[in-house]
Parts: C-alpha cells; structure tokens; sequence
C-alpha cells in the first residue's frame, strides 16, 4: 500500500471510529445539558488534537447547521508578548511560551463563562504564532455569536498538580536538580489553571501508545515545512524543544493518570497515526 493510500486508510478509519461518533455525542451532551458544553480536549505534540476539533466543528455545521460550535486552544490565552517579555526577565527559565505561568487564566475563565451563559457577542482571543519574529502575541480578537458547543484544546489543558514526591525520582529528561526545580515549579503553577479546568464539562484525552513519539512526529512536521520552503528547525533544535516540555510536564507524571480516571474519553495513538484503542468513562 502507497504512503498516500495508508494515509487516506488512516483519515478514514479515523472519521468512522473519532470524528463522526464524538460529533454526535456532543450534539447529544449539548441537548440534554440545556445550555452551552464545553468539551476540553488535552494532546501533545503531533496527536491531532487541532484537527480534531476543525473536523468535528466541519461535521457538526453541516449535521445540526443551528448548532454553533466554536474552537479555542490553549495557545490564544498566551499573555502579550511584552507580558511574556516581562515574564522570561523574572525567570529566565521561561524561554519557550507554553509552559503553566505563559497564559492569562483570567481571560480563558471570562471567555468560558460567558460562553457558557450563552452571552452574545463573545470576544474569543486568539494568537499570532508569526508575530515578534515568531515570538508570537495576540491579534484581533474572534467575534462570535455565541456558542452551542465549545471544543476547548491544549497540551495540557485539564492536567491536575502531582504530589512533589513524584519528582523524588522522576523520569527522564528530568535529570539534574534544576531540571527538578524546574518541574516542580511547573506542577506549583498548575493550581492557577484548575478554575479554567472547572469550566470543562467533559475532558478527552488523545496519547500516542509511547510517549516518546511526540519527538519524532514533530520533527517529521519540521521537515515537511522546511522541504516546503517554509522554514523550521533542525532535529537537535527540535529534540531541545520537546524535552523542555517533557521536563515541564512530564506526560508520565501528568497525562498517564488521567487515562484511568479524570478522563472521560481516552484515545490511544499508534505510531503510524492510526487509531489503537479508544475507551471511555463518559458520565
């Protein structure tokens, strides 16, 4: 089977198995919930969580048209850039945006809240990754007309803080004892996001069946925009990146507990993409 047919095989198997039954249960969750559902929806690098939630608003505006579903990621809650600009000056840690601490809380919680009353219009934020040379800062905002559904996407959105023991031994690349500094800060500065996690009324998981995979699924993104012309990293660039998130939130430490219990929904993710598992605990 050709590359491009393997991937067609996996689109589909994905549309029937993912795509088309969530549509539908959150169609349903949305009517018998009687106001707007706010689906949080947590995945790392390379899991498909944004295009899952583009295919489900797609499938949703074509099955119910009334139904007005809006999309927001993690990423348009980042602070400003001069914020973050003052951010990284008090904690030079802080080089990359994403990590807890990177994000106004505030706004996502006032966003959630008055899509959730059903107010009209809403300001939805959003986030321009090119600006700053690509350090990135907000733009115009999104304005809608309230709200149905909400798909609500992030790489760690609905992660709860861990016991500081779990850093007595953690997994690697949490090495050395800045590196657990590190983390452990990261795991304090959670607390700040569990009211915006209070405004999710279910939450997925999708999570590639080794961790590990996230590294090179995104190196392998890296490369398809450089043979476009596009510009990106190299693989030792790429490699620091995704470890400073590891190191941030470990997904041992963070995500696999949730996979048990907290998550709602959990979907398993092989290497090639394709589906592996998906099991639930929907309420």
């Amino acid at each position: 089977m050709s590359e491009n047919s393997r991937a067609t095989q996996t689109t589909l198997e994905t549309l029937w198995r993912l795509w088309l039954p969530l549509a539908d249960h959150l169609a349903t969750q949305q009517q018998t919930l009687g106001r707007p559902f706010v689906q949080g929806i947590l995945g790392g690098q390379g899991t498909g969580k944004t295009t899952l939630a583009r295919m489900v608003q797609l499938i949703l505006s074509q099955w119910e048209p009334k139904l007005r579903t809006v999309c927001i990621s993690i990423d348009d809650l980042y602070k400003t850039y001069a914020d973050r600009q003052r951010l990284q000056a008090e904690d030079p840690r802080l080089i990359w945006r994403g990590p807890p601490g990177t994000h106004d809380v505030d706004l996502g919680v006032a966003v959630l809240d008055a899509l959730r009353r059903g107010e009209s219009p809403v300001a939805i934020p959003r986030f321009d990754k090119s600006a700053w040379g690509g350090a990135g800062d907000r733009t115009t905002p999104e304005i809608v007309t309230g709200a149905d559904i909400v798909l609500f996407e992030g790489w760690f959105v609905g992660v709860q803080p861990v016991p500081d023991a779990a850093f007595d031994n953690p997994p690697e690349p949490i090495i050395t004892r800045d590196d657990i500094a590190f983390a452990r800060d990261m795991n304090r500065k959670l607390q700040d996001y569990l009211p915006l996690w209070e405004r999710l009324d279910s939450l997925m998981v999708l999570y590639p069946v080794d961790w590990r995979l996230s590294l090179p699924w995104r190196q392998e993104a890296e490369r398809e925009r450089v043979a476009l012309g596009m510009g990106g990293m190299t693989d030792a660039q790429i490699a620091d990146f995704v470890n400073y998130f590891w190191k941030a939130l470990h997904p041992e430490l963070f995500i696999e507990p949730l996979l048990e219990s907290g998550a709602d929904l959990v979907v398993r993710i092989k290497a090639d993409r394709a589906l592996d598992a998906i099991y639930s605990h929907l309420r």
